[in-house]
């Protein structure tokens, strides 16, 4: 069964993800062949379905599931074949190392994700360290399945700057829309702030939609311990100091569990 367009070629791929800034990413149209496409899109819950795990917080509205046991027929077979060795051997072809990566079977953060109005994600740097195979997180593949959106809307994927002065994130230098069917595949080991930090404003009754998966190895001696994700402020939070203690404790893993007491406080 063949799930990735014949026309993608991950060597050929190779110097473009390799030169592109503001860290090495690849954006690649037409990623999955057309039917299984509109299967996933087809398979994907409804925002009110109960399959989903709520984030719903100052920096992070959004649904996700990581979950095998719920996942339909394509769907599971999409995550397994993302999972398999042949297509984590075609990612680590973008890579000017000789490094070995190995896929997360367990989704860690990864999944279905769902936006819907007022849906967002502050500009984060993603766990460095990986919870429980103590692995270093080095590449993300994000792919959208919701057909038919407006760009006006927003929802598309920001990549910003790092900002060696102040040693967090600095300008933002590309956005990537949320075109369906498209795959975003980038580096996270280079200080790769990206997010979705400005509210969707889509209709109520659309969501935007996508598949996520993550590729771990060796950590180097120099790497970063972050076991948690690292977010920033948006422009009008930055002066409020409950919401920088709020994003200081999702940082610590020691205490980000009590992060998700703030829709009750």
């Amino acid at each position: 069964m063949k799930f990735i367009n014949t026309n993608v070629n991950f060597k050929n791929l190779k110097e473009q993800f390799l030169t592109s800034s503001p860290f090495n990413h690849i954006v690649i149209d037409n990623f999955f062949e057309e039917d299984i496409a509109e299967s996933l899109s087809q398979e994907f819950p409804d925002f009110n379905s109960k399959t989903w795990h709520e984030y719903l917080n100052p920096i992070e509205v959004k649904k996700a599931c990581n979950n095998w046991n719920v996942f339909p027929d394509t769907t599971y077979k999409v995550f397994s074949y993302l999972c398999s060795q042949e297509f984590t051997d075609n990612i680590s072809d973008l890579l000017d190392t000789d490094d070995k990566l190995f896929p997360d079977p367990g989704l860690n953060g990864g999944g279905w994700h769902c936006h819907r109005s007022g849906g967002k994600l502050n500009t984060h740097l993603d766990y460095s360290i990986h919870p429980k195979l103590a692995l270093q997180r080095k590449i993300n593949i994000i792919i959208y399945i919701s057909k038919d959106w407006n760009n006006i809307w927003g929802g598309e994927l920001g990549l910003w700057e790092h900002d060696k002065d102040i040693n967090s994130c600095g300008k933002l230098s590309k956005t990537v829309n949320c075109i369906f069917n498209r795959a975003v595949i980038f580096d996270t080991t280079q200080n790769s702030w990206h997010g979705l930090p400005d509210p969707i404003t889509c209709p109520e009754s659309r969501t935007r939609n996508s598949l996520a998966a993550y590729y771990v190895g060796i950590p180097k001696d120099s790497v970063s311990e972050r076991g948690k994700a690292l977010f920033v402020p948006h422009k009008e939070q930055k002066e409020d100091e409950k919401i920088m203690d709020f994003i200081q404790k999702r940082s610590n893993t020691k205490l980000a569990s009590s992060v998700y007491k703030w829709e009750n406080q």
